[in-house]
C-alpha cells in the first residue's frame, strides 16, 4: 500500500455550523466512496477554508461521521486571493491504498467544480 493524496472541494452555502458541519460530511462521504477507501487507512486530513468560513471547524465532521479520534487533523484558511471561490471547503485526505495515482478520483461538487478545471490545465501553459 501507498500513501495517496486525493482532494476535494465543496462551496458551503452559509456560514453557520450546521452548513460548515453538512458540507464537510458530504464531501467526506462522496471522497472514501468514490476511492473505496476505509476510514482505518485514512492518515491524516487537512482541511481548509476561505477566510469568509470561520463559524465552525470543518474538521468537527469527523466525530458526527464516527470515524475514529485517531486519524490526524487539521484545520487552516486558504491564502487570501482576490479571485478565489467564495465560501469554499477545500480537503486534502491522506490514504493508504493499493490503487496508482491516476487511479485516485478528486471530488469537486457544487461550485467548486470549477476548481477542477484549474486544477486539470498543464502548469506553465502549453508547453
Amino acid at each position: 500500500m501507498q500513501c495517496r493524496g486525493i482532494r476535494g472541494a465543496i462551496t458551503v452555502p452559509v456560514n453557520n455550523k450546521e452548513s460548515i458541519i453538512a458540507t464537510t460530511k458530504d464531501l467526506l462521504r462522496e471522497m472514501v466512496q468514490a476511492n473505496e477507501i476505509e476510514t482505518d487507512d485514512i492518515a491524516a486530513i487537512l482541511f481548509t477554508t476561505t477566510s469568509d468560513l470561520n463559524a465552525e471547524f470543518p474538521a468537527a465532521a469527523t466525530q458526527e461521521l464516527g470515524w475514529p479520534q485517531y486519524i490526524a487533523l487539521l484545520c487552516g484558511h486558504e491564502m487570501n486571493v482576490a479571485s478565489d471561490l467564495p465560501r469554499c471547503l477545500r480537503i486534502l485526505m491522506l490514504a493508504n491504498t493499493e490503487k496508482r495515482p491516476e487511479e485516485i478520483i478528486h471530488v469537486y461538487l457544487g461550485e467548486a467544480k470549477k476548481l477542477k478545471e484549474k486544477t486539470s490545465a498543464p502548469i506553465g501553459g502549453n508547453t
